[in-house]
């Protein structure tokens, strides 16, 4: 499995995407937002996402790094 360093957005988004959450297109960054769940994650539009800003959207999202992790690999 991969580490979560330096991922790529485009990847990234869409495991958000495999668990449920929707893409809203904004300027600088992207917000994603779950029906019925009040925490918007947004992640700015660089080509990867950084160690840190990542491990807290996974936290934000309700999700494990392992479960994440098989989000991304799907």
């Amino acid at each position: 499995m991969p580490r979560l360093s330096n991922l790529p957005t485009n990847k990234v988004i869409k495991a958000f995407e495999r668990d449920g959450w929707v893409l809203r297109q904004g300027g600088k960054h992207m917000v994603l937002t779950k029906p019925g769940c009040p925490v918007r994650l947004v992640i700015p539009r660089h080509r990867s996402v950084k160690h840190g800003l990542l491990i807290r959207q996974i936290k934000n999202a309700g999700l494990t790094q392992e479960a994440f992790l098989r989000l991304y690999d799907a």
